[in-house]
């Protein structure tokens, strides 16, 4: 029987940063703990919010890597707990709001880290964490209205972890904090946005709702064509708010769960010292799994190709490589540093991973190395 559930605050336009100080008073966050990056902290955005909190946070850290580890959020939990603070707030991309949620929940949460893993059931362990307010910077991840995050664990998986009480109370969604965001974030986060919205259509799992929004986040960022827009023109307002739309509706519509590209992407992300972006490896996969997948499920290519405005019978695949290759998307995974050494690790996670539950067709270690090997060339 499919449980549905959509159940957070988002306050969504253009200068929704200025009500971020009466939001943070309605859940009575009065010392808050802010989560960012150090290019968040450069670009000025970091001050901003400070400004529209309108108090002194009680701590700030601003060192979230990419692809958030384990080690890290031991680290940062330390820090909000001397803090006192009794809220947070992360700003930034899809690594400082995930970042954020795994501190609020070792900082309410006894267990280690690991043994709430979605994998194995750990959500059901979840409760409560601090209050938490997730303001994102670019239009990608959707996790300020997600119910998971991912975290790279001490012991080298990347790790989903999923629970309602990882959504943030409030999603305050200001698209005017991506004006002027380079066209390469723009193109790698974008395509994270359409993974999302395709994906999650594509898994089997039944819920209409949640496939109905992945189908309008597709048209947006493909039909709209308001991803080559936002990476066109940096200043592109109406387009920046589509596709932070396209990236929050993403998000809403994989609770019905994710499938092989993010298996592989998840599974190439924990190899920490290629330091590779998610949403670029997304998009370099995407191509490949939906040629996997092409047959498996006819009638939903049918209405993507109708949402992504394209002809009928149009190779799905082709067209995002054709749109990869108009924003500036690396050509394959050799051009993003791996190589054929990477193949059986990559593999081998990926088949562990919770995403690979989420395919339309079942796939073996055989298949991920296929279109691993492809996608390399």
């Amino acid at each position: 029987m499919p449980v549905m559930t959509f159940l957070t605050q988002c306050v969504f336009d253009a200068g929704a940063l200025k009500q971020l100080a009466s939001l943070a008073k309605a859940r009575a966050i009065t010392r808050p703990f802010i989560v960012t990056d150090a290019g968040i902290k450069a670009s000025g955005i970091l001050a901003r919010v400070e400004d529209a909190l309108g108090v002194a946070p009680a701590g700030v850290f601003a060192e979230t890597t990419s692809n958030p580890t384990e080690t890290q959020t031991r680290q940062a939990t330390a820090l909000y707990k001397a803090s006192g603070a009794d809220g947070i707030i992360a700003v930034g991309g899809g690594s400082s709001m995930d970042h954020a949620k795994a501190i609020g929940l070792m900082a309410s949460h006894a267990e280690p880290l690991e043994t709430y893993a979605a994998i194995i059931g750990g959500g059901k362990k979840i409760g409560k964490i601090p209050p938490l307010i997730a303001i994102p910077t670019t239009a990608g991840t959707g996790s300020e209205v997600s119910v998971g995050m991912v975290i790279i664990m001490e012991n080298g998986r990347k790790e989903t972890f999923a629970s309602p009480n990882l959504i943030p109370v409030v999603a305050l969604c200001d698209p005017d904090l991506t004006l002027g965001l380079p066209a390469g974030l723009t193109a790698a986060t974008g395509m994270d946005a359409l993974t999302h919205c395709i994906e999650a259509v594509l898994t089997p799992a039944i819920n209409p709702p949640a496939e109905g929004i992945g189908y309008d986040g597709a048209y947006r960022a493909f039909g709209q064509g308001m991803l080559k827009r936002a990476v066109k023109d940096g200043s592109d307002a109406e387009a920046r708010w589509h596709m932070m739309m396209a990236s929050y509706e993403g998000a809403l519509a994989f609770v019905k769960g994710l499938g092989g590209v993010h298996a592989l992407s998840h599974a190439a992300g924990r190899l920490e010292q290629k330091k590779l972006h998610h949403g670029t490896l997304n998009a370099v996969f995407l191509p490949h799994i939906l040629r996997f997948h092409d047959g498996a499920a006819d009638a939903k290519y049918v209405r993507l190709r109708q949402v992504m405005g394209l002809k009928a019978g149009a190779d799905l695949a082709d067209a995002i490589q054709d749109l990869n290759d108009a924003i500036g998307i690396p050509k394959n995974l050799s051009a993003m540093g791996l190589d054929a050494a990477d193949g059986p690790g990559i593999v081998d996670y990926a088949l562990k991973d919770l995403a690979h539950f989420g395919n339309p067709r079942t796939m073996s270690a055989d298949d991920y190395a296929k279109v691993f090997e492809t996608a390399l060339k």
